[in-house]
């Protein structure tokens, strides 16, 4: 079964950090562009940011750009997501998508890969 499987949420409290992991299951992240999305409780799913096989990255929005850090690890064949200082507001559910090639379209692009998310929570 070709899957993405996310891992690492849970529950922090305000002010601190959770890192994220994205691997594949049954294909590999190669030369394959690789984002983050989230989806809050009551909203739609947003994309956050996007990282190219070199490592470049492309931002989805602005609004969390100083605390949300994109970064891969080609060789573990892992991309991750570091959230620092997060917020009761950064509760939500995040995903990781791939795309066929190495190209990080727009938000709505043509994801081929979906993970089932993993659920971040911040509470005190």
């Amino acid at each position: 079964q070709l899957r993405l499987v996310e891992s690492g949420g849970g529950s922090v409290q305000p002010g601190g950090s959770i890192k994220l992991s994205c691997a594949a299951s049954g294909f590999t992240l190669d030369y394959r562009a690789v984002a983050w999305f989230r989806q809050a409780p009551g909203k739609e799913r947003t994309g956050i940011q996007c990282i190219r096989w070199a490592h470049n990255a492309r931002y989805y929005t602005d609004a969390n750009r100083e605390r949300f850090t994109i970064s891969r690890d080609n060789r573990a064949k892992t991309v991750y997501l570091l959230l620092r200082y997060v917020q009761p507001e950064d509760t939500a559910v995040y995903y990781c998508a791939a795309m066929a090639d190495d190209n990080c379209p727009t938000e709505d692009g043509d994801w081929a890969y979906w993970g089932q998310g993993t659920q971040v929570t911040v509470s005190s």
